[in-house]
C-alpha cells in the first residue's frame, strides 16, 4: 500500500524549507532586502539571482585584435632568431629582413644557405623554406603556425579582459570570441566608457628577487600570494625580468614526469636572466602579477638560452593555469572598439515587470485548472507547484545564476510543464478507481504505474536542456539552465511532496472514495 519512510519526510521537509528560505531575499522589498545584508550572519541565505544585462542594463563592447600587428611581432622574433642561428653558425655577410607574414633571408654563399636552412627547419618545422634565387630564400608560416598564434592571442586577450573586469565586482560577464579576430565582452550593471578604461588598462608582470625574511627594507616590498592573501612575502622592489621580455609559456612536464610550466624569453630578457641566476644559484624568485605573488620557486642552477622551467608541485591545471597567467601578464595585441552599446535599465525594467506578469498569469491559470479539474488532489498538486518556483529561485540564487529574459521564459514554460507528472497520476488514479479498485489500491497503482511515463517525458526534456546548453551561447544558455532546474525541482515537487501530502491525507482521514 502506499507509504512513505520516515528519512524522507525529513528529506522533503529539508528541502521544501531550503527553498522558501533561500528564495525569500528575491521576495523581499529594498529595505528589507539591505537589512538582510547588513544584519543577518553570512551563512544565512541572502543572495538573490543575478539578472543579466538585458534585465539590469548595462555594457556591451566588441572589440578587434590588431592581428597584423601580432605576427609582425612574431616575425621579428624570428628575425632575431635566425639572426642567431648565423652568429652561432659563423655566418657572415646575412641579411635577414622581416616581410609581411614572413622572413626574407640573402647570404653569400650557397654552403652558408644550406646550413641556414637546416638550422631553421630544427627550429621549427612548420616553417615554410621557399628559394628565391641563388643565395636568397624565404621563411614563412604555415597554416597550422598562423593558426596556433592567432588562437593563443585571442585566448591571452580573453584571459587578461576578464582578470580586469573581475575588478569590478560583478556576476557573469561575457567575454568571448566572435569570428576570428574579435571578442564581445557584456558586463551587466557597468557603463561602457568605464568598461573601455579598465580593458585598457595594462597588467604589470615582473620576477624579483626574494629579499629578506624579517622586516622589510626599504629597497623591498611586500606582497601577498594570489592564492592566500594573509602570507605575504618580501621581495626586491626593482623587478629582474619584466613582461615585456616574456615571449612565450606552456604547460609541460619534467624528466619526472611532474606538471611544470616552461617558459620562454626574448634575447634581452635571456641575457638579463642567465646573469642573475647565476649569481643567485639556490635562492627564491617571485613572479608577480598585479602586485600579487604568484609563485615564488627556488633557483636551481642558472637559467641561460632564455628558456626554463618553473615547478612548485603543480598538478596539471595548475600548471596550465600558471603558464595561461604567465602569458596573459599584458594584452599581447591592441584592441579596437568596433562596437559600442549601452543598455538602459528601464529596458531590463519593463522585460522584468512583463516577465514578472507573464509568470503570474500562467501560474494562476494552472493553480485554477488543476483545482477545478482534480478538486482536493489538484489543490496538493498546487502547493507542490508553488514549493517548485520557491526552490526554482532557490537555486539560482545559490548558485549565483544569471536571469535573463530567455531564462524568464524558461521558468514560464516550467510552471506549465511541472504539473505535467501530477495530471499523468491523477489519470492513472481515475482509471484504477473506474476498474474497480479500492480507494488505496487505486492511489498506490496510480503512483507507481505512472512513474516510467513521468521519468522518460523528464529526462528526454533534460536531456534537450543539456544539448542547447552544450551548444547554445548567451540567450539560449539562459533559457536551458532554468528549463534544466525547472525540470529537476518539479519532479522533486510532483512526485516527493504531493505524495507526502497524499499519505498525509490518507493517514488522516483513511477514505474510503478518492476525491478526484
Amino acid at each position: 500500500m502506499i507509504q512513505i519512510a520516515r528519512w524522507k519526510i525529513f528529506l522533503i521537509l529539508a528541502v521544501c524549507i531550503y527553498g522558501f528560505a533561500y528564495s525569500s531575499p528575491n521576495l523581499v522589498g529594498a529595505n528589507t532586502y539591505q537589512w538582510m545584508q547588513e544584519s543577518l550572519p553570512s551563512w544565512m541565505p541572502k543572495k538573490t539571482v543575478n539578472l543579466g544585462l538585458d534585465l539590469r542594463g548595462g555594457a556591451h563592447l566588441l572589440y578587434e585584435v590588431d592581428m597584423d600587428k601580432v605576427f609582425g611581432e612574431r616575425t621579428e622574433m624570428l628575425v632575431d632568431d635566425f639572426k642567431s642561428f648565423a652568429k652561432q653558425e659563423e655566418i657572415k655577410g646575412s641579411n635577414i629582413i622581416a616581410t609581411e607574414m614572413g622572413i626574407s633571408v640573402s647570404l653569400g654563399s650557397d654552403d652558408d644557405v644550406q646550413v641556414l636552412k637546416s638550422s631553421i627547419r630544427r627550429s621549427d618545422a612548420r616553417l615554410i623554406i621557399t628559394n628565391d634565387s641563388n643565395f636568397s630564400f624565404n621563411v614563412s608560416m604555415d597554416d597550422s603556425y598562423i593558426k596556433e598564434v592567432r588562437d593563443q592571442t585571442i585566448s591571452q586577450v580573453i584571459e587578461v579582459v576578464r582578470r580586469r573586469i573581475d575588478e569590478l565586482g560583478t556576476t557573469e560577464p561575457v567575454i568571448a570570441r566572435q569570428g576570428l579576430n574579435r571578442v564581445v565582452i557584456q558586463v551587466p550593471g557597468a557603463d561602457s566608457q568605464s568598461l573601455r578604461d579598465l580593458v585598457g588598462k595594462t597588467a604589470q608582470l615582473g620576477f624579483h628577487l626574494v629579499g629578506s625574511q624579517g622586516r622589510k627594507k626599504v629597497s623591498e616590498l611586500s606582497l601577498s600570494y594570489a592564492d592566500n592573501p594573509s602570507r605575504k612575502i618580501n621581495i626586491a622592489r626593482r623587478a629582474i625580468i619584466t613582461g615585456e621580455m616574456l615571449d612565450n609559456a606552456q604547460p609541460s612536464f619534467n624528466q619526472n614526469s611532474q606538471p611544470v610550466v616552461s617558459f620562454r624569453l626574448n634575447a634581452v630578457g635571456a641575457r638579463k636572466f642567465c646573469s642573475i641566476t647565476r649569481k643567485n644559484v639556490g635562492k627564491p624568485f617571485a613572479i608577480v602579477l598585479d602586485n600579487e605573488v604568484i609563485s615564488a620557486p627556488v633557483i636551481n642552477e642558472a637559467i641561460c638560452g632564455g628558456q626554463g622551467q618553473i615547478s612548485g608541485g603543480f598538478d596539471v591545471q595548475e600548471a596550465a593555469n600558471l603558464s595561461l597567467l604567465l602569458r596573459a601578464g599584458a594584452l599581447p595585441a591592441d584592441l579596437k572598439v568596433v562596437e559600442e552599446r549601452t543598455v538602459g535599465p528601464s529596458l531590463g525594467a519593463d522585460s522584468v515587470a512583463a516577465g514578472k506578469i507573464a509568470s503570474m498569469i500562467g501560474l494562476a491559470l494552472v493553480l485554477v485548472f488543476m483545482f477545478v479539474c482534480y478538486g482536493l488532489f489538484g489543490l496538493m498538486a498546487n502547493i507542490a507547484l508553488v514549493v517548485n518556483i520557491a526552490l526554482i529561485l532557490a537555486l539560482l540564487s545559490s548558485l549565483q545564476a544569471t536571469l535573463t529574459l530567455p531564462g524568464i521564459a524558461g521558468i514560464v514554460l516550467t510552471v506549465g510543464m511541472a504539473v505535467d507528472a501530477n495530471v499523468l497520476i491523477f489519470e492513472r488514479i481515475r482509471e484504477e478507481l473506474a476498474a474497480g479498485r479500492t480507494a488505496r489500491s487505486a492511489i498506490d497503482a496510480g503512483y507507481s504505474r505512472a512513474m516510467a511515463t513521468i521519468i522518460d517525458s523528464n529526462l528526454t526534456t533534460l536531456i534537450a536542456a543539456l544539448i542547447l546548453f552544450s551548444f547554445g551561447t548567451g540567450p539560449i544558455k539562459g533559457f536551458s539552465v532554468t528549463l534544466g532546474i525547472g525540470i529537476i525541482t518539479s519532479f522533486f515537487s510532483a512526485i516527493m511532496v504531493t505524495r507526502l501530502l497524499v499519505v498525509l491525507w490518507i493517514r488522516k482521514t483513511n477514505p474510503k472514495t478518492v476525491p478526484i
